[in-house]
């Protein structure tokens, strides 16, 4: 017999609405499935007031500025992610990569693009044959971010190390973010002694994440922000179902208990830092 066709996963339930606003500093509306519309209305719904819509590559990046400007609560960051840079290098060449590049930084320059990102280092992803290019733009990116004024926002997946190395390297920008932080909780201490802002996704909320939920707890709640990733990383408990900025009260009450916070607290903590760290 054939297979019946698998349901598509049901979307959370929303939670209880935020009583102080925040910003979900990192999300993806163009891999998600309502209108940016729905997914504005969602989240503003539960107090999730501001979202920064983050490009992946020049196509992305594109709908990003122009879904940006087109809505007074969405911000853009702009960038080839890395596991991007390599596939073009090896595509077309370094001179490939260079007009990429060059349209990542016109994209940059627009008022409503608040951010150079995400951009960095994946060593789980990409191997090394394509590490070459995968720095090269992770430097050309940190160049255009202090250039502009922009925020870097970075993305450290296997690679704490080199990320950090580069950054010592070319100077980071003024307000640099670990977007979807996955360091231990020495590493925080180093983000916190260069004013590195953190962002913790719902992968904070995994059984097996209290390495994460250990950074958090000593990373400075000046410093901390809060995502969704979404469509990805949703939160306990309920990971297999899509993820959504609206889901932002979920990750924001689990990382309130970690720092033992009250969620008021932390989501004042949470309003300013983003608002500061993207220049809004």
């Amino acid at each position: 017999m054939p297979k019946s066709p698998q349901t598509p996963a049901q979307p959370p339930p929303a939670p209880v609405p935020l009583r102080v606003p925040v910003a979900d500093s990192h999300t993806h509306l163009d891999m998600q499935d309502p209108t940016v519309e729905e997914a504005v209305a969602r989240a503003a719904a539960v107090g999730v007031e501001t979202l920064v819509q983050v490009g992946c590559d020049l196509e992305r990046s594109r709908w990003a500025a122009e879904t940006a400007a087109a809505y007074d609560a969405v911000h853009a960051t702009v960038a080839l992610h890395p596991n991007e840079a390599p596939r073009i290098a090896a595509d077309g060449g370094a001179d490939a990569l260079d007009a990429a590049l060059d349209g990542i930084e016109k994209l940059a320059a627009l008022p409503q693009v608040l951010g150079v990102g995400e951009t960095g280092l994946d060593h789980f992803r990409t191997g090394e044959e394509g590490r070459a290019a995968q720095e090269r733009s992770f430097r050309a990116h940190i160049g255009m971010a202090k250039r502009l004024g922009k925020a870097l926002v970075i993305h450290d997946r296997d690679a704490h190390a080199d990320v950090l190395r580069v950054l010592a390297e070319e100077g980071a920008p003024e307000r640099t973010v670990f977007h979807c932080y996955s360091g231990d909780a020495e590493m925080a201490g180093v983000c916190a002694a260069h004013g590195w802002f953190m962002s913790f996704a719902g992968n904070v909320t995994f059984k097996n994440a209290q390495p994460l939920r250990d950074a958090l707890a000593v990373a400075p709640p000046e410093l901390v922000l809060v995502e969704t990733d979404a469509p990805f990383l949703t939160p306990a408990p309920y990971r297999g179902r899509p993820n959504a900025p609206y889901l932002i009260p979920v990750t924001l009450r689990a990382m309130a208990e970690v720092k033992g916070m009250t969620e008021d607290a932390l989501a004042e903590h949470v309003a300013a830092n983003t608002a500061r760290a993207f220049g809004y």
